[in-house]
Formats: structure tokens, C-alpha cells, sequence
């Protein structure tokens, strides 16, 4: 599904360049759960953005379901990101004037969905996440576990087949965070291919496999 070869992101600071990526590899099959562990400016939220489609790479190829993302069109990424992947960020990223249901409709709407089918579809996401008696709440009257919940109904509702996850623990207590790594593990039985971004140890065992990433460089590797 995912396949980075020599993959290379460069920043100019100054008269400096600094490679936020430095000829990264990285093959995710379809259906895996895969953590990627690093400290605070390892590259991580870089790799994100590149897996993601919402960057791109200086120098290397990105192979998304074996087509170079380089052959698409910006609408074409665009659709990619709105019907192949779903994303789950550290600071939920919701709307505060909608609510929960308001929230997670958006991404249907912004597909053409018929109002009939997204009402449906979100009742079905908001029930997954077990949010069926908060869905006329704002997210301002919700925890932040249920602020994440919303947000993971959000990113599942459009039905995508990879769900990309930047430290989705990382405002969370610990029983918070284990309930919500918990629905990403049910997700990964559910069919759906994860990758989780973290910093947790204990948050990156909990997927089949870890790749650390330091000073833009990523290696296969435990804890």
C-alpha cells in the first residue's frame, strides 16, 4: 500500500539546509499496523504530511497503492485524501461551532454524499465510537477522549482504507489513551492499514511493528 524509496524533505533555515527527511524508506502492506516512534524533531509530523498527501518530498518516490503520487493532479490528491485516508491528529482539529454529528458529516459533504446516506453513515461512525447520545453535543461539552472519539468517527466515516494517526494519545490521560488505542486496534481488525505517529513507548508497542525514525532517517526496530 505504502511505499517510500529514498525519500527527502529539506528545509532552508537560514544558509542552512536541514533534511527533515534524508533518503527515508519505509513499505507498509495493506492492513498493517505499524508505529512510528522519535523524539521531538525527528521527522515525524514530516513523514505525516508526506504520507498523507498534504506534502510533498524534495527528492524520492512515493509509491500509494503502487502509483507514483507525483502523477497526480492536485484535485487528484485532493480526492485521495478525502476517500483513501483518514486522519486522526494530537489536538482533535473539530470545529467548535458544530457538533459532534456536524463535525463528522463535513468530510461527507465535502464528497457529494446524498443527505440520507450521510445521516446514516454518520449515525453508523458515532455508534462505533459509542457517541450516539453525544452527537448534538459541541466539543466544547465534551472530554477530550470524546473529543478524539469524534474525531476517529470523523476520519472512518468516509469508509477509508488507511488511517494516519499523528500522537492521537498526546493530550490524553493514561485510561483515556488506552481506551482510545483500543478502538485503533479494533479498527486494524476491522480491516483498516494504521500508522500511528508517537513519542509513548508504550503507545508504539502496541502495534505489530515499530519503525523509529531519528534525525530523518527511519529503521525497523522494538523497544
Amino acid at each position: 500500500m505504502i511505499d517510500l524509496q529514498n525519500i527527502s524533505r529539506v528545509y532552508q533555515m537560514g544558509t542552512e539546509k536541514v533534511y527533515a527527511l534524508n533518503r527515508a524508506c519505509l513499505h507498509i502492506d495493506d492492513g498493517e499496523f505499524v508505529s512510528i516512534i522519535g523524539p521531538s524533531g525527528s521527522g515525524k509530523s514530516t513523514l505525516m504530511n508526506i504520507v498523507g498527501c498534504l506534502d510533498s518530498a524534495d527528492s524520492g518516490t512515493y509509491l500509494l497503492d503502487g502509483i507514483p503520487i507525483q502523477d497526480y493532479s492536485e484535485r487528484e490528491l485532493a480526492r485521495v485524501r478525502n476517500r483513501k485516508i483518514g486522519f486522526v491528529f494530537q489536538s482533535f482539529n473539530l470545529i467548535s461551532k458544530l457538533t459532534a454529528e456536524e463535525n463528522v458529516e463535513l468530510p461527507l459533504i465535502y464528497q457529494g454524499v446524498p443527505r440520507a446516506e450521510r445521516k446514516e453513515r454518520v449515525e453508523a461512525a458515532l455508534s462505533r465510537m459509542e457517541l450516539q447520545k453525544r452527537a448534538k453535543h459541541l466539543p466544547t461539552e465534551l472530554s477530550g477522549g470524546q473529543q478524539q472519539r469524534v474525531a476517529i468517527a470523523r476520519a472512518i466515516v468516509t469508509r477509508p482504507s488507511l488511517i494516519l494517526a499523528d500522537e492521537p494519545t498526546g493530550n490524553l490521560d493514561s485510561k483515556t489513551s488506552a481506551e482510545i488505542m483500543e478502538v485503533f486496534r479494533e479498527l486494524h481488525s476491522g480491516g483498516n492499514t494504521i500508522v500511528l505517529i508517537t513519542h509513548d513507548n508504550d503507545v508504539a508497542r502496541q502495534a505489530e511493528r515499530i519503525v523509529h525514525i531519528r534525525d530523518g532517517q527511519l529503521t525497523e526496530g522494538t523497544l
